[in-house]
């Protein structure tokens, strides 16, 4: 196993990468001109972030990229408790590193305001459909939930080995496409805490939620997976 810096140093690039790429695809590219690449575009982007994530990565940290994804391991037995925090900490760091990027990037074009939104997450008149608050968070908590219990089985040892990158990124493809008009879809607390920084104001006021319905999520896969699988924790 890799020593605890090296792991840490991963996933901060991962969460880099994953938030320069997802976010800077809905930012940059969604509504470009002529070539805009649209909901199902930003999707895909974020799916490909983190499957291209999880062979580059995957071997040295795991790939969580995810502070829920982190917790909902740590609760399914599949990560120790103890190294929470580093990986919650590096995944933060590199979320904010690369909102920091997209932000340099994007404020290079003329009329360019981080106000209208920044790829952040929302809800009610800051959700893209104008969805409440309540719908946001049920949408939130099962959509990790989801996320996690994909994330589990695939990474199984009864599953095939080096298939579990294309399960995981396909059906982070398959949660945005869902659930991009409801909250610009989070699922990830690193991912929202980047741009909300960097937007301040709504953005930070309405981030708990992104922290609440993933991590609520991500636990309660980590509670199910193992009882449907009669897995045993050990970690």
């Amino acid at each position: 196993m890799h020593p605890i810096s090296k792991r840490a140093a991963a996933e901060a690039f991962g969460t880099f990468v994953l938030v320069l790429g997802g976010c800077g695809s809905a930012v940059l590219a969604a509504a470009f001109p002529a070539v805009g690449i649209g909901l199902l575009g930003v999707s895909l982007a974020f799916g490909l972030t983190v499957l291209t994530m999880a062979y580059t990565v995957g071997p040295i940290s795991g790939c969580h990229l995810n502070p829920a994804v982190t917790f909902g391991l740590a609760a399914g037995g599949r990560h120790p408790w103890g190294e929470v925090l580093p990986y919650w900490i590096a995944q933060v760091v590199g979320g904010l590193a690369g909102a920091g990027v997209l932000f340099v990037i994007a404020s290079g074009a003329a009329g360019f305001d981080v106000s209208a939104g920044f790829a952040s997450n929302g809800y009610a008149e800051h959700s893209p459909g104008g969805y409440s608050l309540m719908a946001g968070l049920v949408c939130e908590v099962v959509m990790t939930f989801i996320f996690l219990m994909v994330i589990l089985a695939a990474t199984a040892k009864s599953a095939p080995a080096g298939f579990a990158p294309l399960a995981i990124g396909l059906c982070l493809t398959l949660i945005h496409l869902v659930s991009i008009p409801v909250t610009n879809t989070s699922v990830n607390p690193a991912r929202s805490l980047g741009p909300a920084v960097f937007v301040g104001g709504w953005a930070l006021s309405q981030v708990w939620l992104f922290w609440v319905g993933p991590l609520l999520g991500g636990m309660l896969a980590g509670v199910v997976y193992p009882w449907l699988a009669s897995e045993r924790k050990d970690a």
